[in-house]
């Protein structure tokens, strides 16, 4: 995907006055097909885990998803919004299965994450169809340019934090569906209010979140390199990485361009 300057400045308008934006089309059908290969691939590896929990602590020692988030079209994207220097702080798939899915209750990415200053995009790729049906996520436009609201604890309801902020904060007559198919990238601000509904379809719907900073943002966990910590572009800036996993036969799921990774 070749990002035109005209392009550039439309997708900062909206995203400087909505808090997301939509990019149709990014990721061609075969690489959408091998990250669906992936998550079975996760899930055969990690039975007892939920699917909707396939989390940041698995990229390390994994070959594909780092050459995944590392593909040049989704750090083309990226680069729109947190500038040349990108790493990766965190990915998550989140595949809700047919009628038991979970839901994400309302909250703000930033407010829960160990990131100083909060500089970070959100990339969301759609691997299956994302609809209100299947539980596709919802936002509510404008509010990322509200402070963070306060968390709080929800285990009364089955859902995939466990928290969520206060509903007097959410105006969900405002909501808005982001509607995906599978390679269509949405892209939102780390303060925006968000959520989905839980999976009550018979279809499944299964997306990845790419969280990209700026590498002058520092990641203060106490775990250093930060398991999912990689330079993807430009120079390295304030933090340690992990050094690229290799690929090993048997070991790692197969993909193309796999031998590049030995």
């Amino acid at each position: 995907m070749t990002v035109s300057a005209q392009q550039r400045t439309s997708a900062l308008a909206q995203y400087e006055r909505d808090g997301y934006m939509i990019f149709r089309d990014v990721v061609d059908p075969e690489l959408v097909a091998e990250a669906n290969d992936h998550v079975a691939w996760l899930q055969q590896r990690h039975p007892d885990v939920r699917p909707e929990d396939l989390g940041h602590l698995y990229v390390k020692d994994d070959p594909f998803w780092v050459r995944l988030i590392g593909d040049h079209r989704l750090l083309d994207i990226a680069e729109l919004f947190v500038g040349p220097d990108i790493a990766l702080f965190a990915s998550h798939y989140i595949s809700k299965p047919p009628y038991s899915g979970k839901a994400v209750l309302w909250h703000q990415d930033g407010s829960l994450w160990p990131l100083d200053p909060i500089e970070v995009v959100t990339l969301w790729l759609a691997v299956d169809h994302s609809t209100p049906a299947n539980g596709c996520v919802r936002l509510i436009p404008g509010s990322h340019k509200n402070d963070f609201s306060e968390v709080l604890l929800n285990d009364r309801v089955d859902n995939v934090l466990g928290l969520e902020i206060a509903s007097k904060d959410v105006d969900e007559s405002r909501a808005v569906d982001m509607v995906l198919a599978p390679g269509d990238v949405e892209v939102h601000h780390p303060n925006i209010i968000h959520g989905s509904n839980a999976n009550t379809s018979p279809n499944r719907r299964c997306g990845l979140t790419i969280r990209y900073i700026p590498t002058s943002t520092k990641i203060t966990g106490d775990e250093q390199p930060f398991p999912s910590a990689f330079l993807l572009r430009g120079r390295p800036g304030v933090n340690a990485y992990n050094p690229r996993p290799r690929y090993i036969a048997g070991r790692h799921l197969p993909f193309r361009g796999s031998d590049a990774w030995k």
